[in-house]
């Protein structure tokens, strides 16, 4: 089961509504009263949001959700403190201050706009995406504290795999806890949106009020940052912490409609950052996860409905919007109508723009036709720019649109083994749908490549205004989602399989250099019970009156000193085998180099005055080389997971999927039992204990091995086979039972 968060108690739903007041203007979202048709739409921005939606699935972290709809994800991380969240972006570190910030963000689009994803019936899909966040950031309260990181930044971005192997890489993750106000302060707001955008929806909204309050406390109470270190080199809070606390202030207002929380947001208002050399509060740079500044303006204003913060929020959109900016201050505006910030994720930027301008024009300017034309112009600029109308005619989004990026900077996606970008597996192996790309340069040009981390990053806060800003348009256009999204992925080839090559034969012996490889990525695993078999035709060595106890195996080198090699064994016949063991299968995994296989070299011999080897007979010998240069993949040598064969095709014929063990035999398929079968016969049971078990399989293991006898009540159960001879192919249908492999025995 995938879904192992914590129950979370909490009061009904309509125990929530009738306990909350409401503040007057959220009843006023701005839901669109003209729904336009998908053919005037630019684009089907039904599927872009279907698909961003499930991006954050894949970034979804610990135990999986059984409504996890990604085929080549499974549970990850499952030793860090905390488990669940999203990781972060092509990496695997937690970091909660984006995190946070784009949880708060796609709980701003649903609140604003659920109208519109309840119509195109992706609103359950939404909530579930937007709890599972949600409830990560609750389970990070550690009292006076919260966690606020885990995962080290440095050491994760220098190994380039998967994360559901994360852990075997670099073992259990440290967790970093802190009072920082920068993010306790964003993790109370993301809980505070999501109440509001929940409401009436949800039975966890009280719950995640009573942390947004928790968090606000500490975060206001402790007015620093001076705690927030691990994080710095990668998400340091440069805008400091007042922004975070005025943002979490406006959404518990909303929330709780709790006149004090207003009133805290005003009292953060003085120590806002200023333009540069100016007493004016800033309108300049961008909403985003470290500066939440203007997004917090936007909430006063509709909180307020005082003209001078409409006023302050119109300076913001006129300095995005307009070619020549707001005062002495502009933006660059390249062909096609991108408005460019930054080299590090540009789109990530004008989204967040955009979905401001969408929310004013849909509440504090929606009676200014001038201004709502002028906006509605900008943000749908934006958002068409990113999903493919600009001059390359390509989309920006992974897996949608004309020419799409191909080689998004993403390790799992990548599917890679061997910790490197691009020198094994030049083409990613999973498409990662929905996932916004950083995008252009400040000159127009884009490179997708995978080690482009400027032009082809992609992380969490990349799609949260993104989504958001697509909530609104799916709210504008009559769009429809895929039918048949996801189509789930099948694997490019063989995740595990077995190269070999001869290192020496004679008359006496084989020597042969076997790797087992796994190239797994669906999702990415290794083996515990790893183990594969080497069959071989002993007719000659009977012939010379020697017997299989004259066979001898021997390990001569083992990469990892872990394995072992047992028999030969009897397959069926004259044919034997050998079953090389790992004790730890975790020592062959898509990790690196040198871990994605896992060598050894192996001798079968008979005694050297013999001299009647004859391995051309053998099954698994054909079809592999002396050639020490190169081995050849075969599928004689059959792998195994447990019992279960993963790789090759035994000498019978049995392939993968058969659902037959690993050293079980040919088995004929058993006929009726014989007429006159007596009434009171237990067929399988040898010990006459009136049930069958592995005591009754032990029996006859030992009776087929001579040494024991077996009387002829114990015969006549033995013979499962029911063809009046008990030989391994009962002990094969006796294990089969036993184990509940679907076989009946007796009438």
């Amino acid at each position: 089961m995938k879904n192992l968060k914590r129950l979370i108690s909490a009061v009904t739903a309509c125990a929530m509504l009738s306990a909350a007041v409401l503040p007057v203007h959220t009843a006023d979202k701005g839901v669109s009263e003209n729904v336009v048709s998908a053919e005037a739409a630019k684009f089907n921005y039904a599927e872009a949001l279907q698909k961003s939606l499930f991006f954050y699935e894949v970034q979804q972290a610990g135990p999986l959700p059984e409504w996890n709809r990604v085929t080549w994800r499974a549970d990850a991380t499952m030793s860090d403190d905390v488990l669940g969240g999203w990781y972060d972006a092509g990496d695997h570190v937690k970091f909660n201050l984006p995190m946070a910030y784009s949880a708060a963000m796609l709980a701003w689009g649903l609140y604003q706009y659920g109208d519109g994803v309840d119509k195109i019936g992706q609103y359950e899909i939404y909530q579930n995406n937007l709890e599972f966040v949600l409830d990560y950031l609750v389970d990070c309260d550690r009292g006076d504290e919260v966690v606020y990181q885990i995962g080290d930044g440095e050491g994760d971005h220098k190994w380039w795999g998967a994360a559901e192997l994360v852990e075997l890489e670099m073992g259990k993750r440290n967790s970093y806890t802190c009072n920082a106000s920068c993010v306790t302060g964003e993790m109370a707001a993301a809980l505070a949106a999501g109440a509001a955008a929940l409401k009436g929806k949800s039975s966890k909204t009280d719950e995640y009020i009573k942390y947004a309050e928790h968090y606000f406390d500490i975060a206001y109470t402790t007015q620093s940052d001076d705690t927030y270190t691990e994080a710095t080199n990668f998400y340091n809070s440069w805008s400091g912490f007042w922004d975070e606390l005025f943002w979490a202030a406006n959404w518990l207002y909303i929330a709780t409609g709790d006149k004090a929380y207003l009133d805290k947001a005003t009292e953060c208002i003085p120590n806002l950052g200023r333009e540069s050399q100016s007493e004016e509060l800033k309108y300049t740079w961008g909403h985003c996860w470290d500066d939440v500044t203007q997004g917090g303006f936007l909430l006063y204003a509709i909180n307020t409905g005082e003209e001078e913060w409409i006023n302050q929020v119109g300076k913001h959109l006129e300095y995005w919007s307009d070619p020549s900016g707001y005062g002495s201050k502009s933006l660059k505006h390249l062909p096609g109508g991108l408005v460019w910030l930054d080299s590090w994720g540009c789109l990530r930027y004008a989204c967040n723009a955009g979905f401001l301008a969408a929310v004013a024009c849909d509440t504090i300017f929606k009676d200014n036709a001038e201004k709502s034309a002028k906006y509605k112009e900008f943000y749908e600029n934006q958002i068409d720019y990113c999903l493919g109308d600009n001059p390359d005619s390509r989309s920006y989004v992974v897996g949608f649109g004309e020419n799409p990026p191909e080689h998004p900077h993403h390790r799992t996606s990548h599917g890679t083994w061997d910790d490197m970008k691009d020198e094994a597996l030049k083409h990613h192996r999973h498409v990662l749908y929905g996932a916004l790309v950083g995008g252009p340069g400040s000159d127009g040009s884009y490179e997708d490549a995978i080690d482009n981390y400027v032009n082809n990053e992609v992380a969490t806060d990349y799609n949260a205004g993104f989504t958001a800003l697509l909530c609104k348009m799916v709210s504008e256009y009559d769009c429809k989602t895929l039918p048949d999204f996801p189509v789930a992925e099948t694997p490019d080839g063989p995740e595990f399989y077995v190269q070999a090559n001869i290192n020496q034969e004679s008359d006496s012996y084989t020597e042969l250099k076997i790797n087992a490889v796994n190239h797994s990525a669906w999702p990415a695993r290794y083996i515990s019970d790893l183990s594969y078999n080497y069959y071989f035709d002993l007719s000659e060595v009977f012939a010379a009156g020697l017997t299989a106890d004259d066979v001898t195996v021997k390990i001569g080198y083992d990469e990892w000193a872990n394995a072992t090699a047992e028999g030969p064994f009897q397959y069926s016949g004259d044919i034997y085998y050998i079953k090389v063991k790992y004790e730890d299968g975790s020592v062959l995994a898509p990790i690196g180099k040198e871990q994605e296989k896992a060598e050894i070299q192996v001798r079968i011999s008979i005694p050297d005055a013999n001299k009647v080897w004859d391995s051309s007979n053998d099954y698994s010998r054909e079809g592999i080389t002396k050639d020490n240069m190169d081995q050849t993949i075969t599928d004689r040598i059959t792998m195994y997971d447990g019992d279960t064969l993963v790789w090759g095709v035994e000498p019978d014929g049995t392939t993968v999927g058969d659902n037959k063990p690993s050293d079980k035999p040919p088995v004929t398929e058993p006929v009726d039992p014989p007429a006159d079968e007596p009434e009171d016969i237990i067929y399988g049971d040898l010990n006459g204990d009136k049930k069958v078990d592995l005591t009754d399989l032990s029996l006859l293991s030992i009776a087929l091995l001579g040494d024991t006898t077996l009387d002829e009540n114990q015969k006549l159960c033995a013979d499962v086979q029911y063809d009046g001879t008990i030989d391994i192919a009962d002990l094969a249908t006796l294990k089969q039972y036993v184990s509940k492999d679907n076989v009946v025995l007796g009438k």
